[in-house]
């Protein structure tokens, strides 16, 4: 049937021309370039805008349900390690406080933990996180390139990377991690090939500060994040080469040495753990004790070496 004169004036008129089309196109655009500006995505590859899209629908708190929660953690940590009590409170009570203040999340205070050497600082660190069910990363401050191991690297330095601390967080899509940075008074400088110098405390400084910490800007992205959940651990054996800017931030808890009796406990759970028969646990419990009662210096690396040691001789194959 032919279409009637009216029909094809109609059809006609609904036809954008040429000069509206174009104008079409440039608006879209327009409002795409808007829309990529007000989401501070703009200046990134398609790639990293994907790899950033997790973040599109949030990420998980861990929260504390209940205070006796709280405290059954904090007992238990203790139980286990006696000599990190002060560090322990510390955690008990930002627990307790998390749930009395209705806090939609966890935050842990920074901790700075001062102490001799293979007293298990980080290991407790380790152990708080198995615990509380958080994804812990430790970095270890004298093997990383200075602050690019934990924040990350701009454009413009020899190898451009994001950073430990954003990656954990991409990786598990929890906002409240632990990291651990381990023997941070060690971290040395790195140079860009323009000649500046960047330390790993200067780049810890505003994540650790509250309200910088909440906009913090990624230096390989260069796009915002709120950091403030994350729960920082810094292990030192002399806080003393750390600025003051960073012990106002994050203050030292000191520690002790272990006892003889705690070496010994120490033994016996990790050769409980280890299945060792009594026999072996025995034998390095008086190896311990008698080095300790020679005045000598014995920490948990040395007693966890004479476990292994233990482990090996009784798994060893018995030949005929």
């Amino acid at each position: 049937m032919a279409e009637t004169q009216t029909q094809k004036c109609a059809k006609f008129a609904t036809r954008p021309s040429e000069q509206d089309r174009t104008r079409i196109k440039r608006r879209v655009y327009l409002l795409l370039e808007r829309r990529k500006a007000a989401s501070g995505l703009g200046h990134l590859s398609r790639e990293h805008r994907e790899r950033l899209s997790v973040f599109r629908d949030g990420v998980r708190l861990v929260a504390i349900a209940i205070e006796h929660q709280a405290d059954e953690l904090a007992a238990e940590l203790q139980g286990e390690m006696p000599w990190m009590a002060p560090a322990t409170e510390a955690v008990w009570h930002a627990m307790r406080r998390s749930v009395r203040e209705g806090w939609p999340g966890l935050r842990l205070p920074h901790i700075l933990l001062e102490g001799p050497s293979g007293i298990g600082k980080s290991h407790w660190a380790r152990r708080l996180g198995q615990m509380l069910t958080v994804p812990t990363a430790v970095v270890e401050a004298t093997s990383e390139n200075a602050s690019f191991g934990v924040v990350g690297s701009q454009r413009g330095w020899g190898s451009a990377y994001p950073g430990r601390v954003l990656e954990t967080i991409l990786q598990a899509r929890v906002a409240n991690p632990i990291l651990v940075v381990d023997e941070v008074e060690k971290a040395g400088k790195a140079t860009s090939n323009k000649g500046h110098t960047f330390g790993l405390a200067e780049a810890l400084l505003p994540l650790l500060e509250p309200m910088t910490a909440k906009r913090w800007n990624c230096p390989y992205y260069q796009v915002k994040f709120d950091m403030s959940w994350v729960g920082w651990v810094l292990t030192s054996n002399n806080y003393c080469l750390l600025p003051e800017p960073l012990l106002s931030r994050c203050p030292p808890v000191r520690l002790r040495e272990l006892t003889p009796a705690e070496l010994s406990d120490f033994v016996r759970r990790e050769g409980a753990k280890r299945h060792l028969s009594s026999i072996a646990v025995q034998a390095v419990t008086e190896a311990v004790d008698r080095t300790c009662q020679y005045g000598m210096r014995i920490d948990l690396r040395i007693a966890s070496r004479l476990l292994q040691r233990a482990e090996d001789l009784e798994r060893r194959p018995v030949w005929h």
